[in-house]
C-alpha cells in the first residue's frame, strides 16, 4: 500500500498511526482529509510592454539605469540572457544583479 507524500518536505517516507498520517522525517503530522492545495502563488512577471517573462527568457534594458553605490550606468540596449524570475520589488535576476521588470522588454 502507498501512502501519500508528505506536503510539508514532499518526503515518500510516511506511514499511517490508524488516526492520521506522520511523517519521520520532519514530523509533520496530516489526516489526509485536507484538500490538495494549488499552486497559487505562481510568480506572474510582466515586462514594460505587458509581455509575459519566463526563466531562461532574454531581455533588453529600456533605459539607461545608474546603479546606487557606483558610478556605473547600465545602457539602454543592454541584453540580459537567460534571466531568472525572483519573488520581490526587484524581480528579475539578470546574474549578477537585479533589475525591475518594468525597465526590461523581452528580446
Amino acid at each position: 500500500m502507498t501512502y501519500p507524500e508528505c506536503p510539508e518536505c514532499k518526503s515518500e517516507n510516511t506511514y499511517h498511526d490508524s488516526v492520521q498520517f506522520v511523517c519521520p522525517d520532519c514530523a509533520y503530522e496530516w489526516t489526509g482529509e485536507e484538500t490538495e492545495e494549488q499552486d497559487e502563488d505562481v510568480l506572474i512577471v510582466k515586462d514594460s510592454n505587458g509581455n509575459l517573462l519566463n526563466d531562461g527568457d532574454d531581455v533588453l534594458l529600456i533605459k539607461d539605469l545608474k546603479l546606487k553605490g557606483s558610478s556605473e550606468v547600465l545602457k539602454k540596449g543592454t541584453k540580459f540572457k537567460g534571466i531568472r524570475l525572483a519573488r520581490g520589488d526587484h524581480n528579475v535576476d539578470c546574474g549578477k544583479i537585479m533589475l525591475k521588470s518594468e525597465f526590461l522588454k523581452k528580446a
